[in-house]
């Protein structure tokens, strides 16, 4: 130690060892970094650059465990995968102009989905912010409409507020992403404690969420759901974000109710149970769609009725009575009128009808006829003694993995195979983009599952076109031999679009089609995963059991039948009784 650094510290002779403690002021970086670890942080997805440079130095002095993506859209779908298996905040950092801009598609999503994230970008000095510096982009400007909130630090000693704030609006009431964006100079700025401001409890008189339900409205559920003769438990992410899958058994068996849920509401019941009678909407079962139309009563907890979901809004459930409970007041009544609004958490919400010993409904008929019904229209599929079908190799990834798996998954028709075939009976291992539909988000999103749930069984089932934007992100998977499994349903084609184009657009697939690809097994070989091919259905069940039951990475390239279509499926436009593609069995 050099006579001058002797000066700006001393050793601490503590009884957990002898540890060098710096007394030297820090700057806006370190203070950055402590305020990371304050709140929690183990894991960091991101990717450097200039205006972040101080930032990353002062995690090189200051350890925390950064994922160098190698994309900054890669990055932010991992921490979107991190937050939604954790639930808990994924973190990410980027630099100025197209560091942060290239976030952006993973704001929206995470927006959209409410996935809890904190959001760190890089800015150009506050001296020079709206000359056109290079690197600049008004990130605060372009996010505002995509973000809960979103901040830029003027003055380093607002840091640990700031951070702290920001954590809290992230991951309480309807969760979502919030953005700070941290100019260089303040990076670099020497933080004053003295007048640092850190309440111990975060306070914000604009941003009060309700958990607690209103007594009366309560009471008025309760009266609608004795009095139902076909009422129908409609699930949605509110209730695995509020860890409420627990209260929603115990209340959907204690009075008997069917229950259906939306595609991000997969996993909140098990779906196996007897009363869970699947998905609803476009993709969903003939007998989670007929229950919406013909109920009387529909109890929607943390779900926002989507389009996907509803169909016709004009002719959405039209005998129903609506309860609508949810944490977010905007959405309730903004798509679907409501006769019962109960803004509240899904839990508190859940244990306040529990509380409330009520004369249940006798749905022992109705419940009759949804299981004839689900019996008489299942998911189908036509063998076919030439092609492998994409269904049945999720048939297959399910029985290998005996439903136990994390599954993530990107956007189009192997999405919703996914969705229909592999039945989830656990909460937090779906993983999909729901409201955005984003493309390149499986297999990022997947990195960051695994790093949450390093013990767990990861699968990321991909289609060949959304694999192909965010596939550098094998790098990952052998720098850090991460034993995610990836599943390429790979039909050469953009395959939602081209089954579109088949049914409504007469067959014209105008650019949907993709007769030039790499060859995927020796593209994970060059990254040294180990790669497989299958090409026939007798081939399938070897090849995928060795590979998802191996320790290490593995890429599976599935050539499946091209014009094979998800059914069934309601189209655009249409009432959800106006499926295409049904079958009597």
């Amino acid at each position: 130690m050099t006579a001058n650094a002797s000066t700006n510290a001393k050793i601490d002779a503590s009884p957990s060892g002898m540890q060098e403690v710096e007394k030297r002021p820090k700057n806006g970086a370190e203070i950055l970094i402590q305020a990371l670890h304050d709140q929690g942080v183990d894991i960091v997805f991101g990717y450097p650059g200039g205006a972040v440079l101080h930032v990353y130095d002062a995690m090189y002095k200051n350890p925390i465990r950064h994922i160098l993506t190698r994309h900054e859209q890669g990055a932010i779908h991992a921490a979107e995968g991190y937050a939604r298996v954790s639930n808990k905040p994924g973190v990410v950092i980027a630099t100025s102009g197209p560091g942060a801009t290239n976030l952006v598609t993973g704001i929206t999503d995470a927006m959209i989905d409410s996935i809890p994230l904190v959001i760190f970008t890089g800015q150009v000095a506050t001296n020079v912010i709206g000359s056109d510096a290079f690197q600049e982009a008004d990130i605060i400007g372009i996010t505002t409409p995509i973000t809960k909130h979103n901040y830029q630090v003027q003055d380093v000693n607002d840091i640990p507020r700031i951070v702290k704030e920001a954590f809290h609006i992230a991951n309480t009431g309807r969760k979502g992403p919030v953005l700070i964006d941290l100019p260089k100079n303040i990076s670099t700025a020497i933080f004053d404690e003295t007048k640092a401001n850190v309440p111990d409890e975060v306070y914000l008189p604009g941003y009060q969420p309700n958990y607690k339900p209103n007594y009366l409205q309560i009471q008025k559920a309760i009266q609608a759901i004795s009095e139902a003769k076909k009422p129908v438990v409609l699930v949605g992410a509110g209730v695995l974000f509020a860890d409420a899958c627990d209260e929603l058994v115990e209340f959907v068996e204690k009075y008997r109710l069917p229950v259906v849920t939306t595609l991000l509401g997969l996993g909140s019941i098990p779906g196996t149970h007897e009363l869970n009678y699947g998905m609803a909407g476009m993709h969903g079962a003939v007998v989670a769609n007929d229950a919406i139309t013909k109920s009387d009563l529909i109890i929607n907890i943390g779900s926002r009725f989507d389009d996907r979901l509803t169909g016709d809004t004009s002719r959405f459930a039209p005998e129903a009575k609506i309860i609508h409970i949810d944490i977010d007041p905007a959405e309730i009544g903004k798509n679907i009128r409501t006769d019962i609004p109960i803004v509240a958490d899904a839990k508190e919400a859940l244990k306040a009808l529990l509380k409330n010993d009520f004369k249940a409904p006798d749905t022992a008929e109705w419940i009759d006829y949804l299981n004839k019904v689900r019996e008489e229209y299942p998911f189908w599929y036509e063998a076919d003694d030439k092609e492998v079908l994409p269904q049945q190799i999720i048939e297959l990834i399910h029985k290998i993995t005996n439903g136990d798996a994390i599954v993530t998954t990107d956007v189009g028709q192997h999405q919703m195979w996914a969705a229909q075939y592999y039945l989830q009976n656990h909460s937090h291992q779906w993983v999909t983009s729901g409201g955005l539909g984003t493309m390149g988000f499986g297999l990022p999103a997947a990195i960051g599952a695994q790093f949450a749930k390093p013990d767990k069984k990861v699968i990321s089932i991909l289609g060949d076109a959304g694999f192909q934007m965010t596939l550098q992100e094998l790098a990952l998977l052998k720098e850090f031999n991460l034993p995610v499994k990836v599943i390429i349903i790979n039909n050469a084609a953009l395959g939602m679009v081209r089954q579109w184009q088949e049914l409504f657009y007469d067959g014209r697939y105008s650019q949907s089609l993709m007769p030039v690809q790499p060859d995927f097994v020796k593209l994970a070989e060059s990254y040294g995963i180990k790669g497989y091919r299958i090409q026939t259905i007798d081939e399938a069940e070897k090849i995928l059991t060795e590979a998802i039951n191996s320790d290490e990475p593995v890429l599976v390239d599935c050539r499946v039948k091209q014009l094979e279509n998800v059914y069934p499926m309601v189209p655009a436009g249409k009432a959800l009784f106006e499926m295409v593609g049904v079958k009597k069995f």
